[in-house]
């Protein structure tokens, strides 16, 4: 029926619209905000929000999905470069950077440690794709033939850790350290590669981990 078609578009308007604000106010604010917080930010009626998500867990799973997906993207993008190398510390850079500078996001994956489904349907996802990267540089001799599939993605959050942390004093500080885990993994190299950004001074470091103090919360 033709007038229905508005209406299966503007709920798809709105559903998308939530969950774009929700991703703002889960980057500004972490997890711990409410699902009234993110229908004030997308200008919504709080039943709208309701209507489409029940509760706060439902938006994060589908905001999970969402980023899984992503994240297969940048896989698959990476097994489309011809050189296995460029692939697959191309693949370690972009999921590094969209981390480090997304408090949300960083929550939002590792969701999936607290759902069963949400492991396993990441797992299915992203696991073949990441064997494959490896498999690629393993076979072409680029890198040590003691990495497995789980050290990609902890090497990458704990890159992003350090993004998180480091953010104020220095928001590209992560691709210094980005750097020397991609020399730590390669098999054979003929030097060591620059690193693109300059270590922290000391007050810097300081200040960062004063501000990351718990204690201070």
């Amino acid at each position: 029926m033709p007038d229905e078609r508005p209406l299966r578009r503007d709920a798809e308007r709105n559903r998308q619209r939530i969950m774009a604000a929700a991703a703002e106010v889960f980057n500004e604010r972490g997890l711990g905000v409410s699902l009234d917080d993110i229908a004030r930010h997308a200008g919504v009626g709080v039943g709208t929000v309701y209507r489409r998500f029940p509760t706060k867990d439902d938006l994060v799973e589908a905001l999970f999905t969402e980023r899984v997906e992503a994240v297969v993207a940048a896989a698959e993008a990476g097994l489309a470069e011809p050189d296995p190398w460029t692939g697959l510390a191309g693949f370690m850079e972009h999921m590094s950077a969209l981390l480090a500078g997304d408090t949300g996001l960083r929550q939002i994956l590792m969701f999936a440690a607290h759902t069963q489904g949400g492991v396993a349907y990441a797992r299915r996802r992203n696991a073949p794709l990441v064997q494959l990267l490896l498999e690629r540089a393993k076979e072409a001799e680029q890198i040590r033939g003691d990495l497995e599939v789980t050290d990609i993605p902890l090497l990458v959050f704990m890159l992003a850790e350090m993004g998180q942390l480091l953010r104020a004093a220095q928001p590209e500080i992560w691709r210094r350290y980005l750097a020397l885990v991609l020399d730590g993994m390669r098999l054979r190299r003929d030097g060591v590669t620059p690193l693109p950004v300059s270590a922290l001074l000391p007050a810097e470091m300081e200040m960062s981990l004063r501000q990351a103090n718990p204690l201070r919360r």
